[in-house]
Formats: C-alpha cells, structure tokens, sequence
C-alpha cells in the first residue's frame, strides 16, 4: 500500500485535477491511501472570512465565504456530469456548516474560529476531487478525517493523539480496504473528542499522510508538487539552483531547521519510525525521477543555500555592563514563547544576547518593549539569513560579495551569516 499527498497547485485548476487523475490511472489496481490538500489559495481566502468575522464584519466574512462557494460549485460544474448533484449535495453540507458559525458572534479565541472556518477548503477540494475520480472509473472511497485524526484542543496547531487515532485507523481505514483500491481524504485537519475541527499547523497536509502511513505500515509515501525534486536553493532567487536526486531523513530535517521550503520535520519523523522511504515527485511531469528521502547515508551533496530575508536583529544588552545570564536569557525566550516567536539564530555574549527574527512588525515591538524592562534594546531591520550546508570558500565569498556581515556561526557542516546590503550597492541598485 502507497501513500499519496496532493497539494493545493495540483488541484488548483480543472485541468490540474484532470492531469491527477491521470497520475491515479498509472496506478490501476494498487492500494493507495490518498491525501488532498484545499485548492490553491482556498486557504487564504478562508483565512480572510475568518479575519472579517472575528472583527465583527458578518456581512463582509458571509460576502467573501459566498464568492468561495460559487468557485468551487463551479469548478464542479465544470468537471462532473452524473455526479454533480451528489457532489453538490455534499458540498452544501460543507456550505451549511461555516455559514451557521458566521452567522453568529464571535465569543471565543480567534485561532477557534480559525480552524472551524479554515479546515473546510480541505474538506470542498475532496468532495470533487473524489466525485470526479469516481466518474471517471478511479473507483475511491471519501472519508472524513476528523472522524479519524483525533487531537487535542490546540487550535492551530493542534497535537495528535496517536492511541485513539491508531484505533480509528484500525477499526475503520483497514477494512475499507477490503473493498476498496483508494481511500481519499483531507490532509491537515482532525477533531477534538468533542466533534471541534482542528488543524495541525505548518505542512499538516504532510504530516497527515506520514500519519497514515506510519499507522497503515505504508511500504512509501509520496509528496506530489510542482517542482521537479527537492533542489538545493530556492530556485526563484538562485535560479542556477540543482536538483537532488537523493536524501537521507536527518538532511531534510536540518533543512528545514534552516528554512528551506522542503518537508517539515515532523513529517519526516512518523516515516523515520518505520523506515518508510519518502518520494518527492513532479505532478505536472511524474516521468522525472524526483527525489527519494530515505535513512540511509548520502554522500557528495551539494553546497545547499537557504535565504531568509525581511530578518530582523534584536540587540539585548545588560545596562551595568554586567554578565548576561541564564535568568536573563530565560526571561527572554519565555517572552519569545509566550508570543510564538521561534528565533532563526542566537547568539550569547558575555554582555549582550543576540536574536535574529522574522519580520513580524507587532510582535516585534511587543518583544523589545517586554525586553527593554530589564535590558536595553537595539532592533536592526531589513537583513538577511543566509545558510549554506556542505558550504567551500568560493559559493561563500560568492554569495557574500558586496555584503556586510553582522553575524556569524560556524560548524564544519554549516555556515550562516547574517547580512546587511552595503550602503553604496543600495545606491547603485536603486
């Protein structure tokens, strides 16, 4: 048995979801376990009712949650001849199910409503994607993940609970089987034990499908998108970026570590578990070989560049020139925690602590001013991280040219610097 994630491009477009069933075809007669993603974009638009509704505007969440309907009644209209009025049936269940919290008020947190609103693009995009596999002969069972992932009450980010999620594995997707090729379902979502939807944060659509495959004792999971493997840097902003044929588990997770837009380490772990190998593959061209993640060792790997930009340094300094200590420290990443703040480098002195961070203009005012009580605080804005893996001197001294380094850490695998544009490059550049 396979298991297969499609994400939100490969279903984006009528033709894209056509161009997917013709990938399901090559599989004729296998067990595959199915996960799908909302449509492109779905997710921030339902992002955007959520926000309206939270803020009081129910005329505008409703306008905006109705635009999103009609797109995807019509995305189905397009797609399905005998199987339309079934599928709009389901989907209007889906409808009826938002529409009746925005047509309340909103009395508890916004990361609740988030998830309650949010967690249905997943639930639209299956319905017709499962209709129409099934109007085109891709026999397939739809089901419901919340009735199979069980969490707690995390929203956003919510943790599962693998003993009761394993159960409903067992009692309830192992004996679909039995009658049935392909079980298809949403990625990224679940419930809490009182029927609340949940979703389970960055990538969850991911780490739902090495869920399932961990629990299934899957023999490989694969991550269908629109590049043609996992490649080196980012190929918008190096466009001389190489593909990488081959990877092992703890690689991608030191990645990711970095910021590189790979598969997100909590992905990888359930596949770990289990040594169950992991294939990235190119959905709008599956003949390319991608790329196979696997815990085995990879040797001659290249230079692998990651680029955070819009970083922002936080410089904290004792004002008696005193020793920065761990009760200082502590104080700090307790506020970093409590604003969901995950730093992308530290640095520790003997009189200042060094803190590089996303650009998050709120929480980094509510940060420096929480900090100035008991250090001072200087914030430098507009730099960049730069992260390069089994780096040499000649991709560094290329890729930090023309470039001032505010800070930097050093291992023999890894290097990062932070970096600030010279002022006369700016000039020139302008």
């Amino acid at each position: 048995m396979k298991v297969f994630k499609f994400g939100g491009a490969s279903v984006n477009s009528v033709e894209r979801i056509k161009n997917m069933a013709e990938i399901m075809r090559q599989y004729n007669g296998e067990k595959l376990m199915v996960i799908v993603s909302a449509m492109g974009k779905t997710t921030n638009a339902l992002e955007k009712v959520t926000k309206a509704f939270c803020d009081g505007h129910k005329d505008e969440a409703l306008f905006l949650f109705e635009q999103l309907k009609q797109q995807h009644l019509t995305t189905a209209k397009y797609l399905l001849v005998t199987n339309y009025l079934s599928c709009e049936v389901q989907l209007k269940d889906f409808f009826t199910e938002v529409e009746w919290l925005l047509h309340d008020k909103p009395v508890r947190e916004y990361d609740y409503y988030y998830d309650q609103v949010v967690c249905a693009g997943e639930l639209f995009s299956t319905s017709i994607v499962s209709h129409y596999l099934n109007e085109k002969g891709i026999a397939n069972k739809w089901i419901d993940a919340r009735d199979i992932i069980r969490t707690d009450d995390d929203f956003r980010d919510a943790v599962i609970d693998w003993k009761f999620t394993m159960n409903q594995v067992q009692n309830m997707i192992v004996p679909l089987f039995q009658e049935n090729n392909i079980i298809l379902t949403q990625g990224f979502i679940g419930a809490t034990d009182e029927n609340e939807s949940t979703t389970l944060g960055r990538e969850g659509s991911d780490y739902t499908a090495a869920v399932f495959a961990n629990m299934l004792d899957a023999e490989s999971q694969t991550i269908w998108k629109d590049v043609e493997s996992v490649m080196n840097a980012d190929p918008k902003q190096f466009p001389g970026a190489v593909a990488i044929e081959e990877l092992n588990y703890n690689e991608v997770i030191e990645m990711a570590y970095y910021g590189a837009q790979v598969i997100h380490p909590k992905t990888i772990k359930p596949l770990q578990n289990k040594g169950i190998p992991l294939y990235v593959k190119c959905f709008l061209n599956p003949s390319l070989k991608g790329t196979i993640i696997h815990d085995r060792p990879v040797h001659g790997l290249p230079p692998i560049i990651v680029l955070k930009e819009n970083q922002v340094l936080l410089e904290m300094s004792s004002r008696d020139f005193s020793f920065i200590g761990e009760q200082h420290v502590s104080h700090l990443y307790h506020l970093m925690e409590k604003m969901h703040i995950k730093p992308n480098l530290t640095q520790n002195g003997a009189i200042s602590f060094l803190c590089v961070i996303d650009e998050w203009p709120e929480k980094i005012e509510k940060l420096a001013l929480e900090a100035s009580s008991f250090l001072d605080v200087q914030v430098t804005k507009g730099l960049s991280l730069l992260t390069i893996r089994h780096y040499n001197k000649e991709i560094f001294e290329y890729l930090t040219q023309k470039k001032t380094i505010l800070l930097r850490q050093q291992t023999p695998e890894t290097i990062q610097v932070l970096l600030q544009q010279n002022r006369m490059d700016e000039i020139q550049n302008n």
